[in-house]
């Protein structure tokens, strides 16, 4: 069943939700209660005036009775599936079960959202074990003095009548060792526990980096307003009074995010820019020239943007030479994942390919969304170049909603296990999808 087709089952849905009588709510919007039946069995399609007064009674957004859950939720609902060993989930049905009964797809997403955290921790925390040298050499440490301790233990247990010299001796000995293991088994409870961060190191920084600039809504007018030499004391108040940020990994990437911003911001002033853009639209280049500033600054500031300010709802992704993402900003439509590799189509890593050219695509996302995007990507030298160094490029992606499909549009996905294009050429693994577009 089409997303569009399930206006009705969720229209349905929000009634038992709320409690209301079928007949109630068909007087309420001044239709038979036949016809309300005849809609709520997505027998009848609705649109218009009577849509808006449906979505008024029913205390929703008319488009979320027209379509329903996000992408985003959609994606990962296909991602909990994906981690499953055997396929057992009706992928076909998804967002059936995500428009009909959006608590329940809420909670699973989230519960997949908590097990990947997790896991990445999980994997952190084992790579820690295995490769931190201060790590390995305080337990070596612990277990080499435990073993000495136990040596001289069993020779005091296990021998008769010592000397009085000798038996002073091993006393000594065990004493110092004893002092040692202390000393160092604190030294290591320390080093794992700091717990005078006062921080939950089950988190994933960059998870908690990105909903800290959520909550702000990517946009931080006090940096804007303030003078240059206050901003490093405003930023670590932001930090300090984020609630988001749990671990000192989160904090350190803040910072360095918010320095970016600051920066940004500088070079591009609001109330300039807000006319620039309020006369000549979204023109990232001659935006470039009018500032005198590079094209991955512009990209980055419009990003930031609140949509009333530029125009529009816009997503960001930056990424680093590995192709790892670094940051991502959400925008309605597109699937950004959360974790593992993305799309290797979008043009975000063509810009990679591309050092300093420009890369401007239209790209429609798995084929299903009746949405395209226009994707603006660029990447910079991420540090100064030097003689005897490569250089190292970042890269950023604009993602700009368009509201219909151009005709050569690129399709892309979001990563190959819930996307569905089976004859894609970059296709690293076989999908978990049976429908394919």
């Amino acid at each position: 069943m089409g997303r569009d087709t399930l206006t009705g089952s969720r229209i349905r849905e929000r009634r038992l939700m709320l409690g209301l009588r079928q007949a109630d709510l068909a007087r309420q919007v001044k239709i038979s209660a036949s016809y309300l039946n005849l809609i709520e069995h997505n027998r009848r399609r609705i649109g218009g005036k009577l849509l808006v007064d449906l979505a008024r009674v029913l205390a929703v957004e008319p488009s979320m009775l027209t379509e329903g859950a996000e992408v985003a939720l959609l994606s990962t609902l296909r991602e909990a599936a994906a981690d499953l060993p055997r396929p057992v989930a009706e992928l076909d049905r998804v967002d059936e079960f995500a428009g009909r009964f959006p608590g329940w797809a809420e909670v699973l997403a989230q519960s997949q959202q908590r097990i990947a955290s997790l896991e990445r921790t999980v994997q952190t925390l084992s790579d820690r074990l295995t490769h931190d040298p201060q790590l390995a050499a305080s337990l070596h440490e612990v277990l080499s003095t435990a073993a000495a301790i136990r040596s001289t233990a069993s020779i005091l247990a296990e021998t008769g009548e010592l000397e009085v010299e000798w038996r002073d001796r091993f006393h000594k000995n065990l004493n110092e060792d004893s002092l040692r293991l202390a000393e160092s088994s604190r030294a290591l409870v320390n080093f794992l526990d700091e717990s005078n961060t006062s921080a939950d190191r089950r988190g994933v920084p960059q998870e908690e980096v990105e909903q800290f600039f959520a909550t702000h809504g990517h946009h931080f007018p006090d940096l804007e307003e303030v003078e240059t030499e206050a901003r490093g004391d405003l930023i670590e108040v932001l930090i300090a009074q984020g609630s988001d940020l749990v671990s000192e990994a989160g904090r350190v990437i803040a910072r360095a995010a918010l320095l970016q911003y600051c920066a940004d911001a500088e070079a591009l002033p609001l109330s300039p820019l807000a006319e620039c853009l309020a006369s000549g639209g979204i023109a990232p280049v001659n935006l470039a020239r009018t500032f005198d500033c590079d094209l991955s600054t512009v990209l980055r500031r419009l990003g930031a943007l609140p949509p009333a300010v530029l125009g529009q709802e816009a997503g960001l992704v930056v990424c680093d030479a590995s192709g790892s993402i670094l940051f991502r900003k959400p925008v309605t439509g597109f699937a950004l994942p959360r974790f593992g590799a993305s799309c290797p189509l979008w043009p975000l890593y063509t810009a990679l390919s591309r050092p300093q050219v420009p890369v401007r695509r239209d790209v429609v996302q798995q084929g299903r969304s009746a949405v395209g995007f226009d994707c603006l990507a660029v990447s910079w030298p991420h540090q100064r170049p030097d003689f005897d160094s490569d250089p190292l490029y970042h890269a950023v992606m604009l993602i700009l909603p368009k509201g219909e499909v151009a005709e050569m549009a690129q399709p892309v996905g979001a990563s190959c296990r819930i996307c569905s294009r089976r004859d894609c050429v970059a296709r690293r693994e076989p999908s978990i999808l049976k429908e394919e577009f």
